[in-house]
């Protein structure tokens, strides 16, 4: 997932403002495939139901929020919580 390296610089998670980075390709199909078995949800409590193209990871590495048609969902409430994968 290529991203804008400008606009990665100035994108922080709304919720604590830490800063995000890329997520490695390992963490997108690992949860890829956690929503093809309906056990994934993000932090509003609801299923994820479209497949993750990319991600960018909270710098605690708690959170990803998901990039869709190459733009960054930076909504608190759509951030997928790690602990999941695990």
């Amino acid at each position: 997932m290529n991203i804008n390296p400008d606009l990665l610089a100035i994108l922080c998670c709304p919720e604590t403002k830490q800063k995000v980075t890329v997520a490695e390709e390992a963490v997108i199909v690992t949860l890829n495939t956690l929503l093809t078995r309906g056990g994934l949800k993000n932090k509003g409590n609801r299923p994820v139901t479209e497949p993750f193209e990319g991600g960018l990871i909270r710098e605690d590495g708690t959170l990803l929020y998901p990039i869709r048609d190459n733009i960054p969902v930076m909504l608190i409430e759509e951030g997928i919580p790690l602990a999941q994968s695990q």
